[in-house]
């Protein structure tokens, strides 16, 4: 797991690695390894990162790439870099090592790789998975992977690297990944929902806002912006969470859509101009308590399809399917895997295709959806759950503590 800033793009250099061991008596579902290692992927500016999302906000287009990716705080060799060298790892040949990776980067799917190496996963964002053998691994901004390395090559020096995705290699990965879920190390959270209450389907989109003397650098000078089924999230003034526990009325609204309100293909290659301007709003989707949801998330290819990867905050959800294309609500349902799901709480959706989740509304409060490409949250690909209260009390959402501070 990790831990992260969430004011701005703070997160940048404001993050870091959380490792939960196993109970006291209870051992991992693998050989115990040597040793752990975390490994936290970044990304790094030469600027102030402040001024590069001051710029990119007012320019209204893309932000300015950064100047350095960097494994646990450190760029590669051919950096030039005030400090010599790189993150270097001493490992003995013939013992394994469990490596904790983190993607804290900010706008980036990352490939990592370690030379003349197999990797095995075992873990992802804090679940167990079945083994998986591969030669390099996709993680997503946001997302965990805990992956098992075992030293069998002859003496010398191996690059472990990373760069940035490509999206059918990222899904091969991705879609090869399956849920331990046995009787000794059950998912954390309820079996997968076979049962659906709720079905939602969500389009993620990029979008353009006018913009005065088509001055901005979006295509064709306008401004560009983000949505959840064409609603890009304006941010309150008083948070949502004290606007419900308050009752405080006029905070947001009960009107977010639960199925595109803009009918079209969504991943045509060419898709007219008058369907990329989105609405803003402070729209929120009320979950009753225990009700479980199925959740599809349908890329579209407005402006420019990419890769979103989703992450909802208070939930870890089952990922039941995926495919390219639009989403078939009668024939894909029929090859989702039911059976060992991964249970995650990130997911990439691919680029002009979909990813469908399931889960159970256990947690009451109000959660936050967003991609986790930074860019994209701060053009609004962003939405609100509210999970009602059960009728225990400790199905209720607990007051503020009397000594939190204020923002």
């Amino acid at each position: 797991m990790w831990w992260h800033a969430h004011s701005d793009w703070s997160r940048a250099t404001v993050h870091g690695a959380i490792v939960v061991y196993p109970k006291n008596g209870h051992s991992y579902p693998f050989p115990k390894p040597h040793a752990e290692v975390p490994i936290i992927l970044g990304v790094w500016w030469k600027n102030d990162v402040q001024e590069v999302l001051d710029r990119f906000l007012d320019s209204g287009g893309d932000p300015q790439i950064s100047d350095a990716m960097t494994i646990n705080g450190q760029p590669g060799d051919l950096h030039p870099c005030s400090r010599s060298g790189t993150f270097n790892q001493i490992v003995e040949r013939g013992k394994t090592y469990l490596l904790r990776m983190v993607n804290a980067g900010m706008n980036n799917i990352f490939f990592f790789a370690i030379t003349n190496h197999t990797l095995t996963v075992v873990g992802v964002d804090a679940s167990y998975v079945k083994p998986l053998d591969t030669t390099y691994i996709a993680i997503s901004p946001g997302q965990t992977i805990d992956l098992l390395l075992e030293a069998n090559q002859p003496l010398g020096r191996y690059y472990m690297a990373t760069k940035a995705y490509n999206s059918a290699a990222r899904v091969n990965f991705n879609s090869s990944l399956r849920s331990l879920g046995n009787k000794a190390y059950p998912a954390k959270e309820p079996i997968c929902p076979s049962r659906v209450d709720t079905k939602l389907l969500f389009t993620l989109s990029i979008n353009t806002l006018p913009c005065n003397d088509e001055s901005c650098a979006g295509p064709g000078g306008t401004r560009l912006a983000a949505s959840v089924n064409n609603v890009t999230f304006d941010s309150p003034s008083i948070d949502i969470l004290e606007g419900y526990y308050k009752k405080i009325s006029g905070v947001y609204g009960n009107d977010f859509p639960s199925i595109p309100p803009l009918k079209f293909n969504y991943t045509s290659d060419v898709i007219p101009v008058e369907f990329r301007t989105p609405r803003n709003g402070t729209e929120v989707i009320e979950l009753e308590f225990n009700s479980t949801v199925e959740l599809v998330f349908q890329g579209t290819n407005l402006v420019a399809g990419i890769d979103h990867p989703m992450h909802l905050h208070g939930y870890s959800f089952y990922v039941v399917g995926w495919g390219f294309g639009n989403f078939d609500k009668v024939r894909d349902p029929l090859r989702y895997n039911l059976v060992d799901p991964p249970l995650q709480n990130t997911i990439a959706v691919p680029r002009n295709g979909w990813t469908a989740i399931r889960f159970t509304a256990n947690n009451p409060g109000v959660w936050l959806m967003h991609c986790h490409l930074e860019r994209h949250i701060s053009w609004g690909m962003e939405m609100t759950f509210i999970v009602k209260n059960g009728k225990r009390p400790e199905e209720q959402i607990l007051p503020r503590p009397r000594d939190m501070p204020p923002c």
